[in-house]
C-alpha cells in the first residue's frame, strides 16, 4: 500500500487514523404484534434466538448473525474504554489490595466437626473445608476444591451443598456455563472421590434424609422452570429416581429446604405473593410429602418446627408485617393456627429460627434491622409457647447499618451468629448466647491495604417522594468530600420483589468515594426497607412509585447541597436495571450517566411471553399484559424499552450476560440498539455482554473485581476523574 503524497491528504489520514471507531448499528427488521387491539412494532426482536433455550445450555450454538452483532457491540465498547484500561488496572489492583486473599469463615459447628469456606492466595473460588469440632484451622480437610474444579472453565459457580448426618457423603451442586442449570454430584468424604451417582440439569437446591441414603433435589422443565421435586436413592440409576411433586401451576416456582430441627424436609411452592408448604418426614422419606396449608391468593407463610409443634410466620388475617402462630404438626391446618407473636404494623418479620430452647426474629423497623431472642418455656407445648420475661433484642446505634443471622445447623444449642457492618465499618462476625446475652466476636473483615472508619461519613436523609412519602437515603462520603455540590454521586437503587438494600460495607466502593464521589443507595418503594406496604407500593399499579422515588432521592441530595444537576451516576441491576432504564425516560438531565447491569428493559415483551422461565411467576409483580389491557396499558407507559424517544440521553453503560435466564441477553442488546439509534446527545452509549456468563457476571472472586473496576472507570471517566 503506497502512502500519501500530500501534505493535505497526511492530514487526512492522521485524522482517520485517530477518529473513534463507529458504534454497531443494529438493522431494523420490524416484528409486528397485536394485544388488546393495539399494534405494537419491535424492529430489534431479531436479536432473540430463536433456540434461546439450547444457547442456554450450548452458548456456542447461538446464531451467527446475532454472535457478531454482540461481537460487534463489545469490540465498540472495549475500542471506547481502552483508553481507561490504565485506570481499571488501577482500581483492580487497589481493590484486589483491600481482600485478604487468604481469608476464611469462622468455623460453623455441626457435632463432632466445624465447616467452612475459606480462600487460599491466588485462588478465584472457594474450598470448603472442616475440621475437628474444636481444632484448628489449620488442620483442615478441604472436601471440595472450588480452583481444581473450576480448571480450565470459563464459568463456574458452586450451588447448593449438604452433607449428610454422620458426616461421611457430601452432595454439592456445580453450573459451568451460568445458565443456572447446575449438575449434583455426591463426594465420598473418606476418599474424597464422587461416586458414580450424577444428576444433570437441576435447579440447584438438595436436601439429604436423616440416614443419608435418599438425596431430594429439583429438576427444571422445557422452560427451565424449577417444578419438580425428586428423590434418588445411592446406588440406584438417576433414571429410576422418584418424581415427589409436581407443580402444575407455571407461575409457581418450587424450593427445597429443611427445618433447623432436621426432622422436616420442606417444599415450598411460590410466587412473589403466594405460598403453599409440604412437609417430608426426614427420618421417613419414603413416605411422600404431607401439605401444611393450602394456598391462597396473597396468603405467605413460612414452617419451622419445635417437638410435637409447627412455628409459623404468617402475613394472615392482615397481618401485613407478619405475625408468628403455632399448629400441630399432627393437624397443621390454618384453622388450628393460635397467635405468639401478634403482627404490629411497620415492624416487619423478616425471618423466624427456632430451636430446642429459644425462638430468633430477624425485623426490621424505621429501616433499621434487629434480632429479637425470645426463650421457650420448658416442655414446649403450645400453651404459655414462651417465656417473655426472658424476651431481648439484639440492636446497634449507628444511624445506618445492615444486620445477618446465621442459625447454622445444631438445633439445641444456646448460640446463634450475626454479622454487623455499616458503610464504614467493616463486617464483624459475632457469637451470641441466648442464655448468658455474652457476645463474642470471632471475626472483624480485615482491609489489607488499611482503612480507617474515621475518615468516613455514613448520614441518613429522608427525601420527599412525589407524594410526600419519606425515602429514606443512606449517603457514604470522604470527610474532607467538599459538600458544596461540586462532588459527582453514584446513586444506587433496586426497587422490587420486597428486596430491602442493607446499609453494608464494600471495600470496592471506597474506590469511587477515595477519587471524591459522594456513594448512595436510595431506599426506594418496591423493597421492604419501610416494612411490607413500602413494597406493595411499588409494584403493579404503582410501580411507578419506584421510579419517581429515585428520581425525588436525587433531586433531594441536589437541594441538599451533595450535588448538582446533571452530575450523578445511576446504577442499578436486573430489575434494578429496569429502573434504570425508566429514570433515563423520566429524567435525563438529572444524571450524568446510567450504569445498567443485566438490565430488566424490555419489561411488555417479556411479560407477553408465557414461554419465557420467568414470564408466569412474575405476572404477580408487574401484572398479566396477556390477560388484563389495563395491566398491557400500565406497563406499556413505563417499558424502558417502549419508551425511549428521540431526546437526549445522558452516558449509558448496559452489561448484558449471554447465558442470562432471568434477564435474558437480547433485552439489554435490543436497548441499547434503540438507544443508539434515537438518541439526540453526543453521550456515549455502550453494550458490554458477557460471552461466557450468566445473571451473576463473572464467577471468579478477581474477575468479579474486574467487572467492577470496568464499571467504576466508566463512572470516573465521565465525571472527570478519570486520573
Amino acid at each position: 500500500m503506497t502512502g500519501p503524497t500530500t501534505g493535505s491528504s497526511d492530514t487526512t489520514a492522521l485524522a482517520e487514523e485517530t477518529a473513534p471507531p463507529s458504534p454497531p448499528v443494529a438493522h431494523r427488521l420490524p416484528v409486528v404484534s397485536t394485544y388488546h387491539g393495539v399494534t405494537l412494532t419491535d424492529d430489534y426482536a431479531w436479536i432473540r434466538a430463536d433456540n434461546w433455550q439450547e444457547v442456554m445450555r450450548q452458548p456456542q450454538e447461538l446464531a451467527g448473525h446475532i454472535r457478531d452483532h454482540l461481537d460487534a457491540e463489545n469490540a465498540y465498547t472495549k475500542a471506547m474504554m481502552a483508553h481507561t484500561e490504565p485506570l481499571q488496572e488501577t482500581l483492580f489492583k487497589e481493590m484486589k489490595a483491600r481482600l485478604k486473599e487468604d481469608d476464611s469463615h469462622v468455623p460453623q459447628p455441626d457435632g463432632p466437626f466445624e465447616y467452612f469456606p475459606r480462600f487460599v492466595k491466588g485462588g478465584q473460588y472457594a474450598q470448603l473445608c472442616r475440621i475437628p469440632r474444636g481444632g484448628s484451622q489449620g488442620d483442615a480437610q478441604v472436601l471440595l476444591d472450588g480452583n481444581a474444579e473450576a480448571e480450565g472453565k470459563s464459568y463456574w459457580d458452586l450451588g447448593a451443598t449438604a452433607h449428610t448426618n454422620d458426616h461421611k457423603l457430601l452432595a454439592y451442586a456445580t453450573d459451568d456455563k451460568g445458565s443456572e442449570l447446575y449438575t449434583i454430584r455426591i463426594r465420598d468424604l473418606a476418599t474424597g472421590q464422587n461416586l458414580a451417582d450424577e444428576i444433570p440439569d437441576s435447579h440447584g437446591s438438595l436436601e439429604w434424609s436423616s440416614d443419608g441414603r435418599t438425596l431430594f433435589y429439583i429438576k427444571v422443565d422445557e422452560h427451565q422452570r424449577p417444578l419438580f421435586v425428586y428423590s434418588h436413592v445411592l446406588g440406584t440409576p438417576v433414571s429410576e429416581d422418584k418424581l415427589v411433586y409436581e407443580e402444575k401451576d407455571s407461575g409457581f416456582f418450587v424450593g427445597l429446604s429443611s427445618t433447623q430441627s432436621q426432622k422436616f424436609i420442606l417444599i415450598d411452592i411460590h410466587d412473589h405473593d403466594t405460598s403453599e408448604v409440604h412437609l417430608i418426614d426426614a427420618d421417613n422419606p419414603a413416605a411422600g410429602p404431607r401439605m401444611v396449608t393450602p394456598r391462597r391468593v396473597g396468603h405467605q407463610y413460612s414452617v419451622e418446627h419445635h417437638g410435637k409443634n409447627l412455628i409459623i410466620a404468617t402475613n394472615s388475617n392482615d397481618a401485613e408485617d407478619f405475625r408468628v402462630v403455632i399448629v400441630p404438626v399432627a393437624a397443621p391446618e390454618e384453622a388450628n393456627w393460635r397467635e405468639i407473636v401478634p403482627h404490629k404494623p411497620g415492624r416487619l418479620i423478616l425471618d423466624v429460627s427456632v430451636f430446642q430452647n429459644f425462638v430468633t426474629r430477624l425485623e426490621r423497623e424505621e429501616s433499621l434491622p434487629r434480632i429479637v431472642v425470645t426463650p421457650i418455656k420448658a416442655g414446649g407445648s403450645a400453651d404459655g409457647f414462651f417465656d417473655l420475661s426472658g424476651e431481648h433484642s439484639i440492636a446497634f446505634a449507628e444511624e445506618a447499618y445492615a444486620l445477618g443471622m446465621s442459625s447454622g445447623y445444631e438445633f439445641d444449642t444456646t448460640r446463634i451468629r450475626f454479622t454487623y457492618s455499616s458503610l464504614t465499618t467493616p463486617a464483624e462476625t459475632y457469637d451470641y448466647d441466648m442464655a448468658t446475652r455474652e457476645r463474642t466476636l470471632r471475626k472483624r473483615q480485615e482491609i489489607p491495604s488499611g482503612h480507617n472508619p474515621a475518615d468516613y461519613v455514613t448520614r441518613r436523609l429522608l427525601a420527599p417522594a412525589k407524594d410526600g412519602a419519606l425515602v429514606p437515603v443512606t449517603l457514604l462520603y470522604k470527610k474532607t468530600t467538599p459538600l458544596d455540590g461540586s462532588a459527582p454521586l453514584f446513586l444506587y437503587g433496586y426497587g422490587a420483589y420486597g428486596i430491602a438494600m442493607p446499609a453494608a460495607f464494600s471495600t470496592a466502593r471506597l474506590s469511587l468515594v477515595d477519587r471524591g464521589f459522594i456513594f448512595a443507595i436510595a431506599h426506594i418503594r418496591g423493597g421492604k426497607d419501610k416494612g411490607y406496604r413500602w413494597y406493595t407500593d411499588g409494584k403493579l399499579k404503582k410501580k411507578k412509585n419506584t421510579f419517581t422515588d429515585f428520581i425525588a432521592a436525587g433531586e433531594h441530595l441536589v437541594s441538599e447541597g451533595f450535588t448538582t444537576r446533571g452530575r450523578i451516576v445511576a446504577n442499578g441491576g436486573s430489575a434494578g436495571g429496569m429502573l434504570m432504564g425508566a429514570i433515563a425516560n423520566m429524567a435525563p438531565d438529572l444524571f450524568l450517566a446510567i450504569i445498567a447491569d443485566v438490565p430488566f428493559v424490555d419489561v411488555l415483551n417479556t411479560m407477553l411471553d408465557k414461554d419465557l422461565p420467568l414470564t408466569p411467576p412474575e405476572w404477580p409483580e408487574w401484572g398479566n399484559p396477556l390477560t388484563s389491557k389495563d395491566d398491557f396499558d400500565y406497563i406499556r407507559s413505563y417499558s424502558p424499552y417502549d419508551n425511549v424517544e428521540a431526546k437526549d440521553y445522558p452516558h449509558i453503560l448496559a452489561l448484558a450476560g449471554l447465558t442470562d435466564p432471568r434477564v435474558t441477553y437480547w433485552e439489554p442488546a435490543k436497548w441499547i440498539a434503540k438507544m443508539r439509534a434515537l438518541n439526540t446527545s453526543a453521550n456515549l452509549v455502550l453494550l458490554k455482554t458477557n460471552m461466557g456468563a450468566g445473571h451473576g457476571g463473572a464467577s471468579g472472586r478477581f474477575d468479579g473485581l474486574k467487572d467492577t473496576a470496568f464499571n467504576f472507570s466508566f463512572a470516573l471517566e465521565v465525571a472527570g476523574l478519570g486520573v
